[in-house]
């Protein structure tokens, strides 16, 4: 594979994306709510005085605060209810969100990919160049995984800086983001989850005959990383370090099998019969 025919590749694309309000604007919404919307709505109501009645508030945490590691809990055991309150939210209760942002962004782009090409009908020109399909495909995928890891890590650094000051003398000075299973979370599961879900995006784009088709069944993808969600914000499961792991050996096979099939799937003349 020349990694310069790759560069090229990505390089043209780059530059499409970035005249592209449709692609672009999903890509820096969701990520601003993420990171600065929803941390905010949070410290403003830890900083009224409504939060004085936690204990309430507190019985809708008590499920995922039972399945909390034992060290944690001790750790919980020497807070006011307040601050548990916003140590849940901040720690816990919003980390698998942002298992979502690489997602939907990579899923954005990579609709674009294929699907893209078709629509500004430039598709036939890309498919007659000399590059290989390993080339082609790899050039595809890097142009949507290098800008939604880049989101996804600014994203990550903005919200722990607002929950860091917002919460620094709350917490006595004790910074709450990032901790281990943060940093396992955004810079190992995050990488591998958007390869996998670029890869199974760049693969349905190649097959349907336009972007919007391309990223409604992409959105499909997003289900397992819901449930994610549902299970840690339930309590019924906690990201922790061990599962982070499995995550990221899970994922990292699912990489090698997507691109290896994605190659075995990959065909000039099926693309050009796609097309709108």
């Amino acid at each position: 594979m020349n990694r310069h025919n790759v560069w090229l590749v990505f390089k043209k694309d780059w530059l499409e994306i970035k005249r592209n309000n449709q692609v672009l604007l999903p890509i820096l919404l969701v990520p601003l709510i993420f990171s600065v919307v929803l941390p905010s709505i949070v410290l403003l109501i830890s900083n009224t005085s409504s939060l004085g009645s936690s204990q309430n508030s507190m019985q809708d945490f008590l499920p995922l605060i039972a399945n909390l590691p034992s060290d944690v809990q001790a750790q919980l055991a020497n807070f006011t209810p307040d601050q548990i309150m916003v140590y849940i939210m901040s720690v816990y209760f919003f980390a698998p969100f942002f298992l979502i942002i690489p997602i939907m962004a990579s899923s954005v782009m990579g609709s674009d990919s294929f699907a893209g090409e078709k629509e500004r009908k430039t598709i036939e020109a890309l498919l007659a160049t000399p590059l290989t399909d390993g080339e082609l495909l790899m050039g595809k995928i890097l142009v949507s995984l290098i800008p939604a890891l880049a989101v996804t890590f600014v994203s990550f650094a903005v919200y722990a800086v607002i929950i860091d000051v917002a919460t620094f003398s709350m917490f006595g000075g004790m910074l709450l983001i990032p901790n281990l299973v943060w940093l396992i979370m955004i810079f190992g599961v995050t990488p591998t989850l958007a390869l996998c879900s670029i890869g199974l995006t760049v693969i349905i784009s190649a097959r349907v005959k336009g972007f919007k088709e391309a990223q409604q069944i992409s959105v499909v993808l997003l289900l397992p990383i819901l449930g994610l969600v549902f299970g840690q914000v339930s309590g019924l499961m906690i990201l922790g370090p061990t599962l982070l792991a499995v995550m990221i050996g899970l994922f990292g096979l699912l990489d090698v099998g997507v691109f290896y099939f994605g190659m075995k799937l990959f065909r000039r003349e099926e693309i050009l019969s796609k097309q709108g």
